[in-house]
């Protein structure tokens, strides 16, 4: 009974005094476009009395709470015109608001994705929206645009080479980036091997990566997390978009339902194994290579309180060689979304979802023909609230609870050879978190971010959990149960966030924040694999934490014509995870014998110009960093490069507009060489040759540049009269660099005193079209 009197005392003294003192009321709503009733983020709310305001939140609704008065609010979002509405506030008032895209002349073509000053203004750093519209006209690999690829041309994202969709965020792994599709967690975000990536332009609203301070209502992952919003679907007519280009064809329908919904479906596939039917070779006729996705969304107005969302994604790969074996693998994700309105200074949101990726192997070769496959699924809850107190106050808080079940790998002969069978032991466990977040304007300059997230991790049975000696052999086993309890963890996650404005467009920020995550994933290569195997921390596998500092500072010129920004960061990991020489991962129900842990850190300094309106626009980007482990067993307990550690990366991203039916786009990108392990030497044992290499990630492979070139040209509905259309003409790596994706040494089989160095290179000169027609 204490604890509660002590409890409800604290809250109590956390509301402003203000509230409690005198009359207040709330205007609040939603916030959509007129043309398609699509809910507006982070639109801005101005009151010209106070001076503030608030911006609209994940789903464009506001809330203000204010003395009552008399006010003049501004309502504005990048791109369309702005409402200004006089008001009595004399009660609680419900006012939502339709915004209209602008008709700008060419001279003010925008194409940041942020409001006016929102990145000087807001508490947050380390965190980018991108514009779905900006990346839709860069050039991109045989055309397809791709939203992970646009991520890698900011600075603080890195990726280790050519034609990955793997990404890696100031020092950390791929594998400790969140990657959210309506808050379903994506585990591989990879088609073709990672050529592609799994998000479908089309049918993607909104996309915001967080860098570093990381809000308190995300957890689970170290390095990064990418929020990825599908579009709700057209209230207010049919309306659609279709595609055709070199390697896919895409379509998008959306629709009203009725005066209390819409929905959204979208659907993608690639046909480049029509093309294989065509060659008289059979070895390739017989052979079968595509992708597919299917992105859905549904959503209905349950009165004017409450809103529910449903949406769903499909995708699969498959590749058949000769009809005697194959592979697929794919993710699926369900979201179950309640928006509901306590009170209009409490909103909250209920979320259901599951996510499942899997891959299956089949090769059917007589006797020694096999199968093989694996499995991860995710069940999950969340509960996030919103009390938005005034218009310098807010709180959020809430709770999440994750169930994880793995599936390391299951794989059986099927032919008539000696059986084989192997079944890697599947792991349950339950991820829980509790977080409270309050964000306050403590005067005209100075605003706080701070909270709190307090995780926990409890692993289960049926499992059999081993006991590994000093030398990493199992010294014993001991059997759990179905439901019985292996192993708890909990770890507190603080997380604070300080701006001081130093002019009304310049503003200084400091950061820091905790993270930990529970699950991880092995991989020995650079590049996606669907192979890549994710495994729960266990008593041998604690969970992984890291510490980040930042500090940046926050420039716009010319009413955010001009941005610019620079970030210096510091992180530390603890119980980092690596491999031993030569591991074995796959289907190795050891494999935390394999494993070897330690620390890391990583550091760094970003730089961002960005030029976000006139017929020219784009960004210049550049990162100097250091990446690093440190492991006892490996390098002789020296400091090593991380294997995706580079030292300078730059990105030059630039879009021209010459008329209202020309744009010329270029990106140009140049990275240091990543981090490898290679022989610097070789002797002879028994008349045979054995490499020497050198220290773990101790060498180079050569620099990486590249060059892409494209032009968007909008017909304007000139072709068939009816529709806008667009055609997108792309070059990929306009000067034919051969990039290097991997070197190989061999001996010289002319004189074997002498090693050969071969390399591989992906890709030359690729050009693409792509045709678009929107109606």
């Amino acid at each position: 009974m204490k604890t509660k009197y002590i409890i409800s005392l604290s809250i109590i003294l956390y509301i402003p005094v203000s509230i409690l003192c005198q009359d207040k009321h709330t205007v609040s709503g939603y916030i959509t476009d007129v043309t398609s009733g699509e809910l507006l983020i982070n639109a801005t709310v101005y009151v010209d009395q106070i001076k503030s305001g608030t911006v609209s939140n994940t789903y464009g609704y506001y809330s203000l709470t204010l003395d009552e008065g008399s006010y003049d609010i501004t309502y504005s979002y990048l791109g369309y015109n702005d409402i200004s509405q006089a008001i009595i506030l004399d009660k609680n008032r419900v006012t939502n608001i339709e915004l209209v895209v602008a008709n700008r002349v060419m001279r003010e073509v925008i194409i940041s994705a942020n409001e006016v000053n929102e990145n000087v203004e807001d508490v947050g750093m380390s965190r980018i929206r991108i514009d779905v519209k900006a990346v839709k006209k860069m050039p991109a690999l045989l055309g397809e645009v791709d939203i992970i690829k646009a991520i890698q041309l900011l600075p603080g994202v890195a990726t280790v080479g050519e034609g990955t969709s793997g990404f890696y965020v100031r020092g950390g792994n791929a594998d400790q980036n969140l990657i959210l599709l309506d808050e379903a967690p994506v585990y591989n975000a990879s088609h073709l091997l990672g050529f592609f990536s799994v998000f479908n332009a089309d049918a993607i609203k909104d996309i915001q990566l967080y860098k570093g301070a990381i809000p308190a209502e995300y957890g689970g992952r170290l390095s990064s997390v990418l929020d990825i919003k599908m579009k709700e679907g057209n209230s207010k007519k049919f309306s659609g978009i279709a595609g055709i280009g070199t390697v896919s064809s895409r379509l998008t329908l959306e629709s009203p339902i009725g005066n209390i919904g819409s929905f959204m479906v979208s659907g993608r596939r690639t046909y480049a194994d029509l093309f294989l039917k065509l060659s008289k070779d059979p070895d390739i006729k017989n052979n079968r290579l595509y992708f597919y996705d299917l992105n859905t969304k549904i959503n209905f107005r349950l009165g004017e309180k409450d809103r529910l969302f449903f949406s769903a994604y499909n995708g699969r790969d498959v590749f058949i060689v000769d009809k005697d074996s194959d592979i697929n693998w794919g993710n699926q994700t369900i979201t179950l979304r309640w928006n509901h309105l306590y009170s209009p200074i409490l909103f909250s949101n209920l979320t259901l979802y599951s996510s499942d990726f899997d891959y299956f192997l089949n090769a059917e070769d007589g006797a020694d023909s096999y199968e093989w496959t694996s499995e991860l699924k995710d069940y999950g809850v969340k509960y996030n609230f919103g009390a938005y107190l005034n218009p310098r106050s807010t709180l959020k808080f809430g709770m999440q609870s994750i169930f994880h079940k793995i599936e390391p790998g299951y794989a059986r002969s099927v032919g008539q050879s000696n059986e084989l069978e192997i079944n890697i032991d599947n792991t349950q466990s339950l991820e829980n978190a509790l977080y409270l977040a309050h964000e306050l304007e403590m005067g005209q300059n100075l605003k706080l971010n701070y909270g709190l997230r307090v995780s926990s991790f409890h692993d289960f049975g049926p499992q059999d959990v081993y006991t590994y000696g000093p030398d990493y052999n199992v010294i014993d086993t001991t059997t759990y149960s179905k439901g019985a309890l292996i192993k708890n963890y909990y770890n507190v996650e603080p997380r604070i966030g300080l701006q001081y404005l130093l002019t009304a467009t310049t503003s200084l920020k400091l950061s820091y924040n905790r993270t930990s995550q529970y699950i991880h994933q092995a991989s020995n290569s650079t590049s996606a694999s669907p192979l890549d195997i994710w495994f729960s921390s266990s008593p041998t596998v604690r969970p992984q934490q890291a510490n980040q500092y930042a500090f940046g500072y926050f420039k716009n010129i010319d009413d955010d014509a001009l941005e610019f920004s620079t970030e210096v960061y510091y992180k530390t990991f603890s119980n980092t995870i690596d491999f031993r020489d030569h591991a074995e991962l796959l289907l190795n129900d050891q494999l935390e014998g394999e494993l070897r842990f330690g620390v890391a850190r990583a550091y760094g300094l970003e730089l961002l110009l960005r030029k976000n309106s006139g017929r020219l626009t784009g960004w210049i980007s550049y990162t100097l960093s250091k990446s690093q482990k440190k492991i006892n067993e490996i390098n002789n307990g020296n400091w090593y490069n991380a294997k995706y550690d580079k030292t300078h990366d730059i990105a030059i991203v630039a879009s021209y507009q010459a008329n209202d039916y020309i744009t010329f786009s270029a990106n140009w990108i140049y990275s240091t060489g990543s981090a490898v392990t290679l022989p610097t030497g070789k002797y002879f044992h028994l008349g045979r040759s054995i490499p020497i290499y050198s220290a773990r990630n101790a060498e180079r492979l050569p620099a990486y540049h590249r060059l892409d070139l494209s032009l968007t040209w909008d017909k304007k509905k000139k072709l068939f009269g009816k529709y806008d259309q667009s055609f997108l003409f792309s070059i990929y790596n306009a000067y034919y660099r051969k990039n290097t994706y991997s070197i190989n040494f061999k001996d010289n089989p002319k004189n074997s005193q002498e090693t050969i160095a071969e390399k591989t290179y992906l890709f030359g000169i690729i050009p693409a079209v792509t045709y678009n027609v929107k109606f």
